[in-house]
């Protein structure tokens, strides 16, 4: 079932008109009574009542705001026009905002890709765009929203890591808009059908179970200083290696295969070494 718009009367020229004329009737009404015109009075009591039925035909619609029609349970259509509207006194008219929404889903435990449990909460952006689905195609749109923006939330979890272990790997942690993405497309998905559109939807709340998020932090920790080591490491074999170059080409001594083993070794402590060393002043020949 998809919107379909019907035309509506502006309401305060029929107002004024259906004040007007219910005047005119109680005039007619009175003065029929004065003249004891049996037959008149009893016509003008009924159109009495006709106009009162009227009445019911008027309704408000705000903006950003949809009023669907029915009739006896059968849609009718959707009126947008905005201020008082009339239609048939026996149409139905209910009410639809079609404003922008907020929703932000309650912290969620759920296993990432690797099984290790995480706390996840997410923000939806969302409206209304297609008032007859959002009313006719589930029972309450607002629940549906909510209940399906948790389950697309825990389907899209399980299938990143938390944390990037590979190069090019896609992770909850580091790759934000790759994730608000994804999360958008499965909302998309699952919400099209209640006539619902996601306008953005990100990620609010990440953070590993408490269970183990300490073991987690020593982890990234070792794997920090891991990386670390690996760069001062990668630094220091570059400067030997420049070392050894320019002792050769500048001619400023000739060391053999040992000498430059023992001079490797003894640049890497100094470099390498996350404490200060302690120099040893030879005196003596190089090769004592």
């Amino acid at each position: 079932m998809q919107e379909v718009e019907v035309r509506s009367w502006p309401g305060i020229p029929m107002l004024v008109a259906n004040i007007a004329v219910s005047l005119l009737l109680v005039w007619w009404f009175i003065d029929a009574a004065r003249a004891g015109a049996g037959l008149e009075v009893a016509g003008a009591i009924v159109a009495f009542l006709v106009v009162l039925t009227m009445f019911a035909g008027y309704y408000m619609v705000e903006p950003n705001q949809a009023a669907v029609l029915t009739l006896f349970g059968k849609y009718i259509g959707t009126v947008r026009d905005q201020g008082l509207r009339f239609n048939n006194p026996f149409y139905t008219a209910r009410k639809v905002s079609l404003r922008v929404r907020n929703f932000e889903s309650g912290r969620l435990k759920v296993n990432e890709l690797n099984g290790s449990p995480i706390e996840i909460a997410s923000v939806i952006v969302w409206r209304v765009v297609d008032s007859a689905e959002a009313t006719f195609n589930v029972d309450d749109y607002e629940s549906f929203v909510q209940i399906q923006s948790e389950a697309a939330l825990r389907s899209m979890a399980t299938r990143y890591p938390y944390d990037q272990h590979t190069e090019g790997e896609i992770s909850l942690r580091s790759h934000a808009q790759e994730i608000s993405e994804h999360l958008k497309e499965q909302l998309d998905e699952r919400l099209t059908t209640a006539g619902v559109d996601v306008i953005e939807a990100r990620i609010s709340h990440l953070a590993y179970a408490s269970e183990i998020a300490q073991a987690m932090l020593q982890r990234q920790q070792a794997e920090a200083v891991v990386a670390a080591r690996r760069r001062i490491v990668d630094g220091a074999v570059g400067m030997v290696q420049m070392a050894l170059h320019d002792l050769k080409e500048q001619g400023i001594v000739d060391l053999d295969e040992e000498r430059q083993a023992q001079m490797v070794s003894n640049l890497l402590v100094v470099l390498c070494s996350d404490r200060a060393t302690q120099p040893v002043i030879n005196t003596g020949s190089i090769h004592q």
